[in-house]
């Protein structure tokens, strides 16, 4: 294996002192336009790589951000919605030369104390705090810690920078595709009750039911799975089969995808035809909807795009922290809409 190339051997090339090229190369001033170019020529023919421990050094920074999970791991697994966030997130860092620490947090306690950790030993220069909770007590702790942080679809008096997807305009589409099918019995699965995003999801539902005249129908709490789908028809069905339950909300609305197919997968099995007996709705727009059937109807949201806006915004955060007088704008990306496929239909006939 070739020798290491160093910053020793770029500043010899250019003829130049170390500490010309280490600032040239990490674009602080100090050196001429002339003297800058030849050392990036320099650095380039000898193919130097800079060692991010002497960036780190140099900069003061890791170099790194923190992303922790306050869910069960089993839902990284089974919830393609965080492997495109994270994408997203990963196409802004890569080319800033920044790296993604991913972290699990089931419990409450330990969720905050990964980021106690993260600030403490200085691993991470910045954090995304996704799937807010109410009363989110990591918004008071990245705050005392003094990490600069980015909300994911956070409330509107969120007291830092936020990217955020409207909800509300997806599900009124919703609303009026299953009102112009003829649907008046509806249900929705909502998220958890602690998850913000659950609660914005929720809200929407009814407001857009209560614009159309519609009464808003049955509302059981799910939580984001697969599981919990299948849990929530059989307390929306009442446990009983379509004989047995001749009278039913035709209507459902499910607050994630995964839990809208686990939705269809037990109503199937109680025997409700789905779009024949109740049409089924989810929220995302994950792949996997495509290739269930029937193909799940949907309001597809764009986890890549809000990753990388979080990204971009997380690192202006960083950039403008020695400063602390700089706040960085929140973000709204285009609104959530419906992508109508076969799980939803006409409005079936009843007593």
């Amino acid at each position: 294996m070739p020798p290491r190339v160093t910053i020793v051997d770029v500043a010899a090339r250019a003829g130049v002192a170390i500490s010309s090229v280490s600032s040239a190369l990490n674009n602080r001033p100090g050196v001429s336009d002339d003297t800058r170019k030849r050392i990036l020529e320099a650095a380039e023919d000898l193919g130097f790589v800079p060692s991010l421990r002497g960036r780190s050094l140099s900069a003061k920074r890791a170099f790194a951000v923190g992303l922790v999970v306050h869910r069960d791991p089993y839902v990284l697994e089974s919830d393609p919605f965080f492997g495109s966030f994270i994408g997203g997130i990963e196409t802004v860092l890569d080319p800033r030369g920044y790296a993604l620490i991913l972290q699990m947090g089931s419990e409450r306690v330990e969720t905050l104390d990964r980021y106690r950790s993260l600030a403490a030993n200085r691993r991470v220069d910045g954090v995304f705090l996704n799937e807010l909770g109410v009363d989110d007590p990591r918004i008071p702790l990245v705050q005392e810690l003094g990490l600069p942080a980015v909300g994911v679809n956070a409330g509107p008096a969120f007291p830092l920078p936020a990217v955020r997807q409207d909800h509300g305009r997806g599900i009124a589409e919703l609303v009026d595709h299953f009102v112009t099918l003829g649907h008046r019995r509806f249900a929705h699965v909502s998220g958890p009750h602690e998850f913000i995003h659950g609660h914005q999801r929720r809200r929407a539902w009814g407001d857009a039911l209560a614009a159309a005249g519609m009464e808003p129908g049955v509302v059981v709490e799910g939580d984001f799975t697969y599981e919990g789908g299948v849990s929530a028809a059989d307390r929306v069905f009442g446990g009983g089969s379509r004989e047995a339950r001749p009278v039913h909300p035709t209507a459902v609305f499910c607050s994630n995808d995964l839990s809208a197919i686990g939705f269809m997968a037990r109503a199937s099995e109680l025997g409700f035809r789905v779009p024949e007996d109740v049409s089924v709705a989810g929220y995302d727009g994950i792949e996997l909807g495509t290739y269930v059937r029937p193909a799940l109807t949907t309001i597809r949201t764009n986890p890549r795009l809000i990753g990388r806006e979080a990204a971009r915004m997380l690192l202006d955060a960083i950039d403008a922290c020695p400063e602390g007088t700089r706040r960085i704008p929140d973000v709204d990306v285009d609104p959530a809409h419906l992508l109508v496929r076969s799980s939803t239909g006409p409005a079936p006939l009843q007593d």
